[in-house]
């Protein structure tokens, strides 16, 4: 069992035009609804792959209602906490004729204090027979910047792999109760170290320093580009396959599922990185963020090239 922990999920809406036109009215070809937010996600494509997850965060409102019907029809186990505030809704805007992928981003509301007691009381529960522990996406507004970190030593007291998808002050914080694996993105490794980062270089130089910092093992993303991973003694280069993306939002949370999934399996980190990244690939082959099929993250994971540095 792996825990996928996000207390921001949403509910997706994905419409897809054959051209935007600013300042106009602009009819959608094709619309669909799901499930999704980085937790949620990673749950999917988890599941997919033949782990059971369970997902876990905060869900409010009719859209939690529609989340919890989405994640039980497709056989995901949850166990959310119900809290007063509607449950974010995001849009993902495509333009096929730009060939373009816009995310319109509704962010979350805030969460009273008691509601993560709530939230810290189902982890604990929860945690005992788990092989990973999935953190992923940033916290609710005003929520407790320490709750990864809590939740890291939670999951090391269980022996359970503790995984942090995060960035800024919640993603530092867990570093000091030294998480297995981290796995922002370039933008985001960028953000928490506060400063740019111009090329590769400087990315293993900011991924050394979460190392040294915590970090068992850092996975850097970023997008179609190759992917950088650390165990703290090795750097890979990992180049993803190339496909025709229908919808890249979600890859990142598809890596990060793969990469858990081959982790616990024993796998060293530049192999699992190879199915990571074949199992982003796959994501960006459909409209709805995690929604992967397992015979195409097979088949790309062959063509997935890793390279140690």
């Amino acid at each position: 069992m792996i825990l996928c922990i996000g207390s921001t999920p949403a509910a997706q809406r994905v419409m897809v035009f054959r051209k935007v036109v600013i300042d106009e009215v602009n009819r959608a070809s094709t619309t669909l609804d799901g499930a999704a937010g980085k937790s949620i996600n990673v749950a999917k494509v988890l599941r997919t792959l033949g782990e059971q997850p369970v997902a876990t965060g905060f869900l409010g409102g009719e859209h939690g209602d529609y989340l919890r019907e989405v994640l039980r029809g497709i056989g995901i186990d949850s166990d959310f906490v119900r809290v007063p505030a509607q449950t974010r809704q995001c849009i993902t805007v495509i333009d096929e004729a730009a060939g373009t992928h816009t995310e319109l981003v509704e962010e979350s509301a805030a969460v009273p204090a008691p509601h993560y007691d709530e939230l810290w009381n189902i982890i604990s529960k929860r945690i005992a027979g788990c092989s990973a522990v999935v953190m992923s996406g940033t916290l609710t507004p005003g929520g407790p910047v320490d709750f990864y970190a809590r939740c890291t030593q939670l999951a090391h007291g269980a022996s359970a792999l503790a995984v942090v998808d995060a960035q800024g002050p919640a993603l530092l914080k867990a570093l000091e109760a030294a998480p297995d694996l981290i796995k922002p993105n370039r933008a985001e490794l960028a953000a928490t170290v506060g400063r740019a980062l111009a090329d590769e270089n400087a990315v293993m130089t900011a991924m050394r320093e979460l190392a040294e910092r915590g970090a068992g093992k850092v996975v850097v993303t970023a997008g179609k580009a190759a992917s950088l991973a650390f165990d703290r003694l090795r750097f890979w280069r990992i180049a993803a396959p190339q496909v025709a993306a229908k919808n890249p939002i979600g890859s990142g949370d598809a890596f990060t599922a793969a990469l858990v999934w081959r982790l616990v399996r024993g796998d060293d980190l530049g192999e699992a990185c190879r199915w990571g990244s074949a199992a982003g690939a796959a994501n960006a082959l459909s409209l709805m963020p995690g929604d992967v099929e397992r015979e195409e993250v097979e088949r790309l994971a062959r063509e997935a090239a890793v390279e140690e540095i």
